[in-house]
C-alpha cells in the first residue's frame, strides 16, 4: 500500500509538472505566433524601405540609429517595472485586509503605472524644452521632427508596457497577441499606402506612421484601464523601486548590448559621410538575424510569469533546467534554418544592402547567448539579488562597447557583430559560474554541449557547400543537414510517440 501510494503521488506530481510545461509551451506558441507573424510581416517592410530608401541616401541608417536610441529610452522609462510587476503581483499584501488582498494585483498595477506615467511626463517636458541642443548633439539639427515624433512614440510605448505586462500576468495571451498583431497590420498597411501608393521616399514617414499606430494601440487600452481598481500604495512603491532599480541597470546594460553598436557606429566611423550608409547595410542585414530575438522574446513572455509562480514548487529547479535545454535546442534549430536557407532569405533586403550578409550567423550566435543568459538570470531574480544581474550585464556591456569603439574604425560593422558575441558571452559565462555557486541548478551540460557541437559541425558543412555548389544544390544539401539535426532531436529528446494527437501512430 505504501509503495502504491508513493507511485500514485509520483505519477500525480509528474502529470502536474508536465501540465505546467505544457502551459509554458501553449503560451509560448501564442506569444511566439504573434511574434513570428509580426516579425515576418515586418520583414516585408525591409525590402520596401531598402527599395524606396536607396543605400546612398543613408536614410535607412538614420532609421537604424534613431530606433537604437528609442530602444534605450524605453528601458529607462519603464524602469524595470515589467518584471517588478510580476514579482509583487504574485506576492501577498502586508495588510490582512480582505479587500486589499482581493485587489492586490490592481494595487501593484496602479503603483507601477503611476510611476511610469510620471517618468514619461518628465521625459517629454525635457525633450520638448531642450529639443534644439539635443538634436544638434545627435546630428539631427535639421530634423527636430524626427526626434519629437519618436520621443512621443517611446513615451506611449513605456506607458503601454505596464498594461501589456498585466495581460501576461493574467495569462491573457490571446488579448496580448491580438493587440500586438493589430499594431503590426496597421503599421504595414500605412507603410504600403505611403511608400507604394503615394510614392513617399523619406524616413520621415517611417517615424510618422509609427506615431499614428502607437497612438491607436494606446487608445485600445482605455477599456482595460476602466476595469482596474485604482489604489496607489507609497510603501509598496518603495519596495518596488528597491527591487526594480537593479533591474533597470540590468536592462540598460542589456539593451546597450543590443543597440550600442548602432549608437556608437556614426560617432567613431572614420568617414562621417559614409557612416549612415554602412550602418544601413548592417541594420538591414541584422533584420534577418532577429529571428533569434523573436524566439527569445516569445519564450520570455510565456516563461517569466510562470517562473515566479512556480518558485516555491519542489521541482522548480528541474523545470528550469529542462526549459533551458529545450530553449537551446529550438534556437539552434532556428540558427541552422536561417543559415541553410540564406540563399532565399537574402532577398528580404534590397540588392544594394546584401554585401553585409556575412554578419548574420555571428549576430544570431550572439542572440542565442543572450537567450541563454536570460534563462540563467532567474537564480538571482528569485532570491531578490538582482544586483548580480546588473553587475554581469554592465561587465558584458563594457566588453561590447570596448570592442566597438576600438575596432569599428578598422573593421566597420564586422566589429559590431563580434562585439555582441563578446558582450553576451561574457555576461552568460559570469552568470553561470556565480549562479552555480549561489543557487545551483543541475543543467544538462553534457546534452547541451553535444547539441552545440553538432550545430557547429553542420554549420561548417553548410558554409563549405556555399563555396562549391550552385544555389539549388546548396538548398538540397542544407535541407538534408537540417533533417539530420531534427532526427537527432527526435531520437534523443522528443520522440514522436510523445506528441499529442498523432503520437499514438508512432508508438510501435
Amino acid at each position: 500500500m505504501y509503495l502504491s501510494s508513493i507511485i500514485r503521488t509520483f505519477a500525480v506530481e509528474k502529470l502536474l509538472s508536465m501540465a505546467k510545461l505544457g502551459s509554458l509551451m501553449k503560451d509560448t506558441a501564442i506569444y511566439g505566433l504573434s511574434s513570428i507573424i509580426g516579425r515576418f510581416l515586418n520583414y516585408l517592410l525591409v525590402p520596401l524601405y531598402t527599395h524606396y530608401m536607396p543605400r546612398e541616401s543613408g536614410d535607412y541608417g538614420v532609421s537604424t540609429n534613431i530606433y537604437a536610441y528609442t530602444a534605450l529610452l524605453l528601458v529607462l522609462l519603464t524602469f524595470g517595472m515589467e518584471t517588478t510587476l510580476f514579482r509583487f503581483a504574485n506576492d501577498t499584501p502586508l495588510s490582512n485586509s480582505s479587500r486589499e488582498g482581493e485587489y492586490w494585483p490592481d494595487t501593484v498595477f496602479t503603483t507601477a503605472f503611476a510611476t511610469i506615467g510620471t517618468l514619461t511626463a518628465l521625459f517629454l517636458a525635457l525633450l520638448f524644452g531642450f529639443i534644439t541642443p539635443i538634436a544638434d548633439s545627435l546630428g539631427y539639427g535639421q530634423h527636430h521632427e524626427y526626434l519629437l515624433m519618436m520621443g512621443v512614440v517611446v513615451a506611449m510605448d513605456a506607458l503601454q508596457a505596464i498594461p501589456f505586462s498585466f495581460l501576461r500576468f493574467q495569462k491573457r495571451a490571446i488579448r496580448f497577441a491580438s493587440l500586438k498583431l493589430l499594431f503590426i497590420f496597421l503599421n504595414i498597411g500605412l507603410n504600403l499606402l505611403y511608400f507604394v501608393v503615394l510614392g513617399k521616399t523619406s524616413v520621415f514617414y517611417v517615424f510618422f506612421i509609427n506615431l499614428l499606430c502607437t497612438g491607436f494601440i494606446s487608445l485600445c487600452f482605455v477599456p482595460e484601464l476602466f476595469k482596474i481598481h485604482w489604489h496607489f500604495d507609497g510603501s509598496l512603491l518603495r519596495r518596488m523601486l528597491s527591487y526594480s532599480w537593479p533591474i533597470l541597470i540590468l536592462g540598460i546594460a542589456g539593451i546597450l548590448n543590443q543597440v550600442a553598436d548602432k549608437i556608437i557606429f556614426p560617432l567613431v566611423y572614420p568617414d562621417a559621410a559614409e557612416a549612415n550608409v554602412q550602418l544601413g547595410i548592417y541594420g538591414s542585414c541584422v533584420k534577418i538575424a532577429m529571428i533569434m530575438a523573436m524566439i527569445t522574446q516569445a519564450f520570455r513572455y510565456a516563461y517569466e510569469p510562470i517562473v515566479f509562480a512556480k518558485a516555491k514548487d519542489a521541482d522548480s529547479k528541474e523545470y528550469y533546467a529542462a526549459a533551458m535545454k529545450y530553449f537551446l535546442i529550438f534556437t539552434l534549430l532556428a540558427f541552422l534554418g536561417v543559415v541553410g536557407y540564406m540563399p532565399v532569405l537574402q532577398y528580404i533586403i534590397g540588392a544594394g544592402y546584401r554585401e553585409g550578409l556575412g554578419v548574420v550567423p555571428i549576430v544570431m550566435a550572439a542572440e542565442i547567448m543572450m537567450g541563454v543568459y536570460f534563462n540563467l538570470s532567474f537564480w538571482y531574480k528569485l532570491i531578490d539579488k538582482t544586483i548580480y544581474g546588473a553587475v554581469f550585464s554592465l561587465i558584458g556591456c563594457a566588453v561590447l562597447i570596448a570592442v566597438n569603439v576600438l575596432l569599428i574604425p578598422h573593421y566597420g560593422y564586422w566589429a559590431c557583430a563580434w562585439g555582441g558575441v563578446a558582450g553576451y558571452g561574457t555576461a552568460m559565462v559570469l552568470s553561470y559560474i556565480v549562479g552555480q555557486l549561489k543557487n545551483p541548478i543541475n543543467y544538462p551540460m553534457k546534452d547541451i554541449i553535444l547539441y552545440v557541437v553538432l550545430t557547429a559541425v553542420l554549420f561548417a558543412a553548410m558554409e563549405y557547400v556555399t563555396t562549391i555548389a550552385p544555389v539549388w544544390a546548396q538548398l538540397i544539401v542544407n535541407t538534408l543537414l537540417i533533417i539530420l539535426f531534427l532526427a537527432y532531436i527526435i531520437r534523443k529528446d522528443l520522440p514522436l510517440s510523445g506528441l499529442p494527437v498523432v503520437g499514438k501512430y508512432f508508438r510501435h
